[in-house]
């Protein structure tokens, strides 16, 4: 059997197959990836990027759509899957594909675009408990991108720079547009840019830290979501919530849409997470 999970997010549509193979000599079940596409909605609504995703995807992955069970769709879109047999949260995917990444984690710490979530979960891979920062995206990677662009940098090059400043300067404002005028203030003082760049990540850290410890650290962390790619926030990261290792998955940006079709194989219909919110 092949299920699919579809995230559906504000930037990015991410599409991940699963396809179930009985091991040699046991009667475990294991999934194997049968394949993943990532695409850029740009102008297209979304369900019509939705529809795009799925058909390129089938051809990447040589699969029809008649080989496909259920599919189920997460992220901010995921009511817009016409195709979806259901939907689940993008905390509930998350966390499913985290600990199937990382068995021993039970802390899962997601951070994209426009939110970062703490979120506390089971060894299944069920939520326990969450917060999140859905009311602004100062614990997230928009803020960082948008501070990168400041200072006219990268975002890989605002990560890579922010490791060689071993300065903490702290930047008081929570909100991106005040944000930025403090790192204007800072460009003017003539503040190196590694320093800059290492206050900005260490705050987004800061952001995300208190909703980790809002929901309690327990078991080993792992970390999905677009700034798994960001050097320097791994840093700060790993400073802020004072330890010393983080895991950081293989394929970070895909881990809830694999969480999704994962959850595709229980048949699961209805998504019981409750959220905790933290503005």
């Amino acid at each position: 059997m092949i299920t699919a999970g579809i995230d559906m997010g504000s930037r990015t549509v991410k599409l991940v197959f699963l396809e179930e193979l009985q091991a040699t000599g046991t009667p475990q079940m294991k999934w194997s990836v049968r394949g993943m596409h990532m695409m850029f909605p740009d102008e297209l609504d979304m369900d019509v990027a939705a529809d795009k995703a799925l058909a390129d995807g089938l051809v990447i992955a040589g699969i029809s759509r008649d080989q496909v069970g259920r599919i189920v769709s997460t992220g901010a879109g995921r009511k817009q899957v016409r195709f979806a047999d259901s939907d689940v949260t993008e905390v509930s995917a998350g966390a499913r594909g985290a600990v199937f990444m990382c068995p021993s984690a039970r802390t899962v710490v997601d951070v994209g675009a426009e939110e970062g979530r703490g979120v506390k979960a089971t060894a299944e891979g069920k939520v326990v408990d969450f917060a999140g920062n859905e009311k602004c995206a100062a614990g997230a990677g928009a803020f960082a991108e948008s501070m990168a662009r400041a200072l006219q940098l990268s975002l890989n090059e605002f990560g890579e720079a922010s490791l060689l400043s071993n300065k903490s300067i702290p930047m008081n404002a929570q909100c991106t547009v005040f944000a930025e005028s403090e790192v204007v203030s800072l460009i003017h003082s003539a503040t190196p840019k590694e320093d800059i760049a290492k206050s900005v990540l260490d705050a987004v850290a800061s952001r995300v830290c208190a909703m980790v410890r809002r929901v309690g650290i327990d078991g080993d962390v792992v970390l999905i979501g677009g700034m798994v790619n960001n050097p320097g926030f791994v840093a700060s990261l790993k400073s802020s919530l004072e330890i010393d290792h983080i895991n950081l998955p293989e394929m970070p940006e895909y881990i809830s849409a694999l969480g999704a079709a994962l959850i595709a194989t229980d048949g699961q219909t209805q998504d019981t997470t409750y959220e905790r919110k933290i503005s």
